[in-house]
């Protein structure tokens, strides 16, 4: 780098001190409760190379690396993509700044990783990895062991980087709703039997004994004992582990498969460990992506962090990021949090409005003016522009900060650039409630008859209320505040996406499902209804929108194989991937191994009759066996009793540990 980059980088780094400082400040009076955030200016190579690399600055050598970089690269130069911000999930965060960006840039990305470093800090999924990581310090300590393999002269370099393709392989195949434990600690705690020659081999029979009674011959034949022991005793997800434990390293010269080297063992558990570490940010897109942009959007837009100069260039900033096209995390997570906010808040106001003399659930809509509910909700006039009332403001209100009203009566804070500093959490929820907001103004009026029955079976407050404005008075402006940050201690992507997304969700928000079809030959929108789209955007968080294979038996047909499984959810497994899948698994396993799934079958007849009638052909529902033995693939037909313990009627969404229920 040179003196010049290097006096640029600083003087940047100078201009944000305060902006990443007041924040900080903002976020924790919003009631973010946010790791330290150590903030770095990079360059546009810089940031290309923390992108590729997860956000870290140092990961094992390998190829995929460069790929990353190249692909980021590109974006930016076809597809007019921009890098704005890349943060980590570490304690401190390290968050990166792009030298180039514009000031308005700068500071929306600041407002962004400060509550993704409030959602690392409080989302319980990532302390399944353990608490307070040290993840930059791990990643380096993983690429040096790397490193330092790859440059050994009796290991070959070309052997290192197919170890760690094959592993990458099954990245995904770990149990990521368990909490994380080690390779040594997973074996003890799932104890498997023991393999019959390793065990003669520790009874020390001599030579001549083996070759007469426990030959070759005689080993064969007991391994074709189909009766012969199991195991796992369950289904087992994390695939890593029981390869660490139990897998083997096929030797082409010998045609046999060898215990791991040292290297290959380490390697391998190293992999499993990173897997471990990013599934939170994988299990948590959404919901995390979402939760950044609406804190963003509130210190930027509502609190007018962006500067007057700066709003327009943020604005746009914004749109790109929301207006992205496709499955949009970003977009999808900022629309749910909005919505928590504002049924939340709505609950909150149904439930003192039940509790007025004279007004049921039955009579509600007679005898509830909500025109009149909504102008009582608007929040004190001191609370739109608190400057202006400055010498006004009652230091013994909560909604006030007396600290601030006196430092800055006296002169000694800038309330003109940063008003949010005279008042308290309680103070800036009422100045932004939702239901007040324009585009949320006909929210409260969507309650609907189930709501206001559901919500008064449940209201045990025998507290009543004379008048409206009494109740009003009631309502707790914090309530969808609290709301969201109890969900964002607990939830991941999946039930986050069960639990909000509604019918009124998905009406208002115009979501819906497409498919291909094959009466027309091409993508049509199948369906407006919740529970479709609720499905369908599910499908593709489950397991990271992985299949969910699982470890069903490693002794299959007491012959050593490895015998997998897919949880069919209706949704097939390519063939073609799941083949070249199984080859690596061989690597790892050095014995034949097989896969059992569901595929669908159509007839092209079936297809053919169908479209004539234009209607969808039903597809057969097949149980198939794949095996690959090293050097070809076998299929066959399974039973429907052989793959009942796959074939789901319905999705599994009960993702969250035990004793989190």
């Amino acid at each position: 780098m040179s003196t010049d980059d290097r006096i640029e980088k600083q003087r940047i780094a100078d201009d944000l001190e305060e902006p990443v400082r007041e924040a900080n400040e903002l976020a924790e009076k919003l009631g973010l409760d946010p790791f330290d955030v150590n903030y770095w200016v990079v360059d546009y190579d810089e940031m290309n190379e923390l992108i590729a690399y997860g956000g870290f600055q140092h990961r094992y050598p390998h190829w995929r690396w460069g790929m990353g970089y190249d692909r980021q690269q590109k974006q930016t130069q076809f597809l007019g993509g921009k890098a704005f911000e890349i943060v980590n999930n570490d304690d401190p965060s390290n968050a990166f700044l792009q030298a180039s960006n514009e000031m308005a840039d700068q500071k929306a990305v600041i407002t962004h990783v400060e509550a993704h470093a409030d959602f690392f800090k409080n989302n319980e999924w990532f302390r399944m990895f353990g608490t307070a990581p040290d993840a930059a310090a791990m990643l380096e300590r993983h690429s040096e062991t790397v490193a330092e393999y790859m440059a050994d002269p009796e290991i070959s370099r070309e052997a290192v980087e197919e170890w760690i393709d094959h592993v990458l392989c099954l990245e995904d195949n770990i149990d990521q709703h368990q909490p994380f434990s080690t390779a040594e600690e997973w074996t003890e705690a799932a104890p498997t039997p023991e393999d019959l020659a390793e065990k003669l081999e520790e009874m020390e029979f001599s030579e001549e004994v083996r070759e007469q009674v426990f030959d070759e011959e005689w080993l064969d034949a007991m391994d074709d004992d189909e009766d012969g022991p199991t195991f796992p005793a369950e289904p087992e997800k994390d695939l890593l582990a029981f390869l660490r434990a139990h897998g083997k390293a096929y030797d082409e010269e010998s045609e046999r498969a060898d215990d791991y080297e040292e290297w290959q063992r380490e390697i391998l558990e190293l992999l499993r460990k990173e897997a471990y570490y990013f599934a939170p940010q994988k299990m948590t897109k959404v919901m995390n992506e979402g939760w950044a942009a609406y804190w963003e959007s509130a210190m930027m837009s509502d609190e007018a962090f962006a500067g007057a100069d700066e709003f327009v260039s943020y604005a746009d900033h914004m749109a790109q990021v929301l207006g992205s096209p496709g499955l949009n995390p970003y977009k999808l997570g900022f629309e749910l949090w909005q919505y928590v906010e504002n049924r939340r808040n709505r609950r909150e106001v149904i439930e003192q409005l039940l509790c007025v003399e004279g007004v049921t659930w039955r009579n509600f809509d007679e005898t509830v003016d909500l025109d009149r509910v909504q102008e009582l909700l608007e929040p004190a006039p001191f609370l739109e522009d608190p400057v202006a009332h400055l010498d006004d403001l009652d230091t013994e209100d909560p909604r006030v900060d007396a600290e601030a009203v006196e430092r800055a009566r006296a002169g000694d804070l800038d309330v003109e650039t940063y008003p949010w500093k005279l008042l308290t959490y309680e103070g800036l929820a009422e100045r932004h409630y939702s239901l007040v907001k324009p585009q949320n103004r006909g929210f409260l009026k969507r309650v609907s008859q189930n709501e206001l029955e559901r919500t008064s079976r449940y209201l045990f407050d025998t507290e009543r209320h004379d008048a409206l404005e009494a109740a009003v008075a009631e309502v707790d402006r914090a309530a969808g505040w609290d709301r969201m940050r109890e969900i964002r201690e607990s939830h991941n992507d999946v039930t986050f996406l069960d639990e909000f997304l509604t019918d009124e969700f998905v009406d208002e928000n115009d979501y819906f499902t497409y498919e291909y079809t094959h009466t027309t030959r091409d993508y049509r929108v199948t369906s407006t209804e919740a529970a479709d789209v609720k499905k369908k955007l599910m499908l593709q968080f489950t397991n990271f929108g992985k299949p969910t294979i699982s470890v069903v038996d490693g002794n299959f047909r007491n012959r050593n194989e490895l015998l997998l499984a897919h949880h069919y959810n209706g949704v097939q497994l390519d063939l073609r991937q799941a083949k070249q899948t199984l080859e690596r698994v061989f690597e790892l396993w050095g014995r034949p191994v097989a896969v059992k799934t569901i595929v669908k079958e159509l007839d092209e007849h079936d297809i053919e009759v169908a479209r004539r009638r234009d209607r969808e052909p039903e597809p057969s529902e097949q149980g198939r066996l794949i095996r690959f033995d090293g050097r070809q693939f076998e299929e066959e037909d399974l039973d429907d009793e052989e793959v009942e313990d796959i074939a789901a009627s319905d999705v599994d969404y009960d993702t969250k540990p035990d004793d989190w229920l």
